[in-house]
């Protein structure tokens, strides 16, 4: 089956899904729409090259993107899907010196995007997973998935993913609950009142140090900064939750489910933040 033996062997696979700007186009650059009021260098249209962008499609400000204060730019991650599109879809051809590709490649570059943080998530899955039919299962749609990668563009363009995403959703939900439920064994619930936004937890600027957020659901959850120093977050479900500016030094995430790396990028952390395997501690972050 596609990807078995990558799947047994987590630090290849997620190696394949971080990204290596030095085999893009910098699609994330120019494909994307940018808020100077999220932390990019100015507001900017999807399609229209950041005003940083350089010929060579590096960054002219890279290294200095946190004094800049650019914290959108430190935060972003493709999952891969960068050097996907560039040297496996278009085969090392890039925008610049093809006219007239730019809008297909920067389509497919957004398409790519979500199945490989699809892959991403499958890939957790499967690692969190004990049951063996759940793990079959989520190996067959990880599969599907990479099939999905390979097409060409205008397959690509033309993917449901509405419908792929509901299909992959249905395993991630499985899976948090069978995890979830394992952490908080024996325990009560720590959230019993629950504030949302447009239908997310909301614990924007939030104390939650006091909280037994073990196997906790907070897919979505605005914790932008939060305080959770020390903060065990073991089997807690962290699927798009917002992260920014959350204070995590010392916290426990070593099992939390469904984070990555632009969420971890997004926080304050430090040198006891427990992170999973799969996740690189920021250099930014305090010693």
């Amino acid at each position: 089956m596609i990807y078995q033996d990558e799947i047994k062997c987590n630090k290849e696979l997620y190696d394949n899904l971080k990204v290596d700007c030095q085999k893009c186009f910098g699609f994330c650059c120019v494909a994307l729409y940018f808020s100077a009021s999220e932390g990019f260098p100015t507001d900017k249209d999807a399609g229209k090259p950041c005003i940083n962008l350089q010929s060579d499609f590096k960054c002219a400000v890279h290294k200095n993107l946190r004094k800049k204060g650019l914290k959108g730019c430190t935060a972003y991650d493709c999952f891969g899907a960068g050097q996907k599109v560039a040297q496996v879809t278009y085969g090392g051809h890039d925008w610049r010196t093809n006219p007239g590709t730019e809008k297909q490649m920067f389509d497919v570059f957004l398409v790519m995007r979500q199945l490989h943080e699809m892959l991403w998530y499958l890939t957790e899955a499967f690692r969190m997973q004990y049951d063996s039919i759940s793990q079959e299962k989520i190996s067959y749609m990880i599969s599907e998935t990479v099939r999905l990668t390979n097409l060409d563009a205008d397959s690509l363009i033309k993917l449901d993913l509405v419908a792929h995403r509901n299909n992959v959703n249905v395993l991630l939900l499985k899976t948090s609950e069978l995890v979830r439920a394992k952490a908080r064994r024996g325990q009560k619930n720590a959230l019993k009142r629950k504030k949302t936004i447009a239908g997310r937890l909301n614990f924007i600027g939030s104390d939650l140090k006091k909280l037994n957020l073990r196997g906790e659901d907070l897919r979505g959850a605005f914790l932008i900064a939060a305080d959770l120093r020390s903060v065990d977050l073991s089997g807690a479900d962290l699927i798009g939750a917002d992260f920014r500016d959350a204070d995590i030094r010392g916290a426990n995430l070593t099992n939390s489910i469904f984070i990555t790396q632009a969420q971890i990028n997004s926080a304050k952390g430090d040198s006891n933040t427990k992170l999973p395997m799969s996740l690189v501690r920021p250099a930014y972050w305090d010693k």
